[in-house]
């Protein structure tokens, strides 16, 4: 890794790191996107994870997401995840936000995370008013009624909400769906530490949703010395210096680097 990037992230007072499915790849997590041989993009991920989709089709849709939380299981931080947690503790003014929601953030003791695309651990009801459904409330995921939803494979099978019996869905922000639409995604804070950091590294991610874009535009705009994790060296903007190397081996390197200037 070029010596002046680890040089740049040591020298910042505010560090927004912002993650994206190829960071869990090497804990056996397939990814939507890129060159993965075991990315699920062909299943059409942009049709199925929508509230619309979910409206007409509870059942197709929560059969979809069983399969992915199946994917989940057993699944372990990697050295990737366990680099940024030592980061954090290195570092005072550092903000990790995940597009990721299989929890290995915090599984590997990340406390300075906001999981800005939800929880696959959590639900929430689909009742309007109900406690536990948007833009405040969530459960933790009912596995034993999943597990009979999974078996059965019909309507009468669908997790429903213990305060209200209204249908619970997965606590996952969808592509029809606002960052603002929930106060666990925190997008609020999101932006406050995009507008002040000085230095923005994004790992792992393809830059195919809304939220890199906003943190990009938003560390443009500040002079910010931004960077990319990326093993085939993909840059969205000039500004952004692409590290071509898997998250799973740049942030451990980076990390040390940090770690020896202290």
């Amino acid at each position: 890794m070029d010596e002046a990037w680890i040089r740049r992230f040591a020298a910042a007072e505010r560090t927004l790191v912002v993650t994206g499915a190829g960071v869990s790849l090497a804990s056996g997590i397939p990814t939507f996107r890129g060159a993965d041989p075991g990315a699920v993009w062909e299943e059409n991920v942009v049709a199925r994870g929508t509230w619309a989709y979910f409206l007409a089709h509870p059942l197709e849709s929560w059969l979809w997401y069983l399969g992915r939380f199946r994917a989940l299981r057993g699944a372990e931080p990697n050295p990737a995840h366990r680099a940024l947690a030592e980061w954090e503790r290195l570092q005072g003014a550092f903000l990790l936000v995940t597009q990721n929601v299989d929890g290995l953030h915090r599984a590997a003791g990340s406390e300075a995370l906001v999981e800005v695309h939800g929880r696959a651990d959590r639900v929430r009801c689909t009742a309007k008013g109900c406690q536990h459904a948007g833009p405040r409330g969530s459960l933790p995921r009912p596995d034993e009624a999943l597990r009979r939803l999974e078996r059965e494979r019909c309507f009468d099978a669908l997790p429903e909400c213990p305060a209200c019996g209204g249908l619970l869905r997965p606590h996952l922000l969808w592509f029809d769906e606002r960052y603002d639409g929930h106060r666990d995604y925190r997008i609020d804070e999101v932006m406050r530490a995009a507008k002040r950091a000085d230095a923005v590294l994004f790992a792992g991610t393809s830059f195919a949703v809304g939220l890199t874009e906003l943190v990009l535009d938003a560390g443009l705009r500040r002079g910010a010395f931004m960077a990319s994790i990326d093993p085939n060296a993909a840059s969205p903007h000039r500004r952004v210096e692409p590290i071509a190397e898997p998250a799973e081996e740049a942030l451990p390197e980076l990390v040390a680097g940090l770690r020896a200037r202290r």
